[in-house]
């Protein structure tokens, strides 16, 4: 069986990364439809060693199309999403715009594979924030050895979470820094370049920023909603590679060495924990790999069955695109999508 499948947002980080991993990881497609916004069109986009021409949004029919990988901000996702659904296409969003409807399952894979059964509802599966993507993938196996009461996490989040813009504005600003140029703050609400910023996305009443209680939100959803968890998240001058200082408090016993053992069995995980100069991943080896890497691995003496850890992934891997390809992968080896079309 193949697929048609149409990823929207093509010419975004984003978007772009999508094409690579469908074809990277051999994804059975029919056909690759690039969509984007009017100004996109005719742009050309690659996948694998074809050139796909985008073509555009509003004036496509998903009518034949099996899949929708949807990158294209929330404000489109809520527009699109419906209709695209309706039309017996599966959308799967890496927006907000569903993530939090109950209707709407958000999915990682290795986390809460059989939530996925509930895409009928609506024909939309969410995907994750990225910043909660590749902790649940690392709370996960430890969860269900011991029961996580409560997390402590802050976040270390390259710019490429805040798109093209992001990546630019960390260019232009450092080139400006080297070259005793003005520094412009456009994208971001401080410089960025050598600086670091405790400030993702809007502030929400209470204090925090929408990033932060966007991974409480999400990994009650996906995880377990007793969870007690606490964010702050703040933007680093990192082109690629979401890093995480995570402190967890467990209901049961668990040594740092029995994580370890666990972590490196469990899908997604890859531990590169040694006590030496070097050890330890960084979001640089992080960039372009699919695992979710956790390193410093100990003891919290502070408190009764608690641990810390170091947790790194590609922001734009892990955290978005080869999640929403992991979900379209869920539903074919589930047997819950059946071509339109039928081969020849």
């Amino acid at each position: 069986m193949s697929f048609k499948v149409a990823v929207v947002g093509a010419t975004g980080n984003v978007g772009r990364e999508m094409l690579n991993i469908l074809e990277e990881r051999g994804f059975p497609v029919s056909e690759v439809v690039a969509l984007a916004s009017r100004r996109s069109q005719g742009t050309e986009v690659s996948f694998g060693d074809r050139t796909l021409k985008v073509k555009t949004l509003d004036q496509y029919d998903f009518s034949d199309t099996d899949i929708c990988i949807m990158s294209a901000g929330g404000n489109v996702s809520k527009e699109w999403s419906p209709k695209i659904g309706k039309q017996g296409c599966v959308v799967i969003d890496n927006s907000s715009a569903f993530r939090y409807d109950q209707d709407v399952p958000l999915i990682v894979p290795e986390v809460n594979p059989d939530a996925i059964s509930l895409f009928s509802r609506k024909n939309i599966i969410a995907n994750p924030n990225c910043s909660t993507a590749q902790l649940v993938v690392a709370l996960k196996p430890l969860h269900d050895f011991a029961t996580i009461k409560r997390v402590v996490v802050a976040t270390y989040q390259s710019v490429s979470g805040a798109g093209k813009e992001g990546m630019d504005e960390l260019f232009t600003q450092t080139r400006a820094v080297f070259v005793a140029d003005q520094v412009d703050v456009k994208k971001f609400t401080k410089r960025i370049a050598f600086n670091v910023i405790p400030h993702i996305d809007v502030f929400l009443d209470d204090g925090f920023t929408k990033e932060e209680w966007k991974m409480v939100a999400e990994t009650k959803k996906m995880l377990d909603p007793k969870i007690k968890l606490t964010a702050t998240c703040v933007r680093v001058p990192v082109f690629i590679g979401h890093s995480e200082a995570v402190n967890i408090e467990f209901e049961k016993p668990i040594t740092a060495d029995e994580a370890r053992d666990i972590l490196r069995e469990a899908p997604g995980c890859q531990v590169l924990d040694k006590r030496e100069d070097g050890g330890y991943i960084t979001p640089l080896e992080s960039a372009g790999e699919d695992a979710t890497f956790i390193s410093r691995i100990r003891e919290d003496s502070t408190i009764d069955n608690g641990l810390s850890m170091w947790i790194v992934a590609d922001n734009l891997r892990k955290g978005a695109a080869l999640n929403a390809v992991q979900i379209a992968e869920l539903l074919v080896e589930r047997g819950l999508i059946q071509p339109k079309k039928k081969a020849a």
